[in-house]
């Protein structure tokens, strides 16, 4: 049994390192444009497309998928930040022991677990309700194959 002890611990210190090195590439992304504020802060507007009220569906198309990518690029910025958050306050009652970690501790724990879970709950949801892409490709492929 002592053994397993001192493998936690040989276990917490790898994470540690591992949290260290993490943490300076962070600090490297968050203070370069790629970081959350700055993507977050690069949208562009419609009129950039073409002129105020021009009616150009090609334009209004790249606007729509330029909205949805950049909303997907903040939300998993977000997530991602979350996510080391995460990990970085588990590694922390590793190193303390579970039963030595304050409550703000805990609570923001498990805040961020019950955020990532509605989070994966919701894009399994959007995944199952989308409807195959290929659809009609394999209705065509069936139809060759008659």
């Amino acid at each position: 049994m002592g053994e397993g002890k001192g493998d936690l611990r040989k276990g917490v210190g790898a994470l540690e390192a591992f949290q260290k090195s993490v943490n300076a590439l962070l600090a490297d992304l968050e203070s370069s444009p790629a970081g959350k504020s700055e993507v977050a802060a690069q949208s562009v507007s419609r009129t950039s497309f073409s002129g105020q009220n021009a009616c150009f569906a090609e334009a209004d198309g790249l606007y729509t998928q330029y909205n949805r990518v950049h909303e997907s690029l903040v939300t998993l910025s977000k997530s991602l930040s979350d996510q080391i958050e995460y990990l970085n306050l588990g590694v922390h009652a590793a190193a303390v022991g579970f039963d030595n970690v304050d409550d703000d501790t805990r609570r923001r724990f498990y805040e961020i677990q019950t955020r990532l879970g509605t989070e994966r709950e919701r894009a399994q949801g959007e995944k199952k309700d989308k409807p195959e892409q290929n659809a009609d490709k394999q209705s065509d492929a069936g139809w060759a194959a008659e």
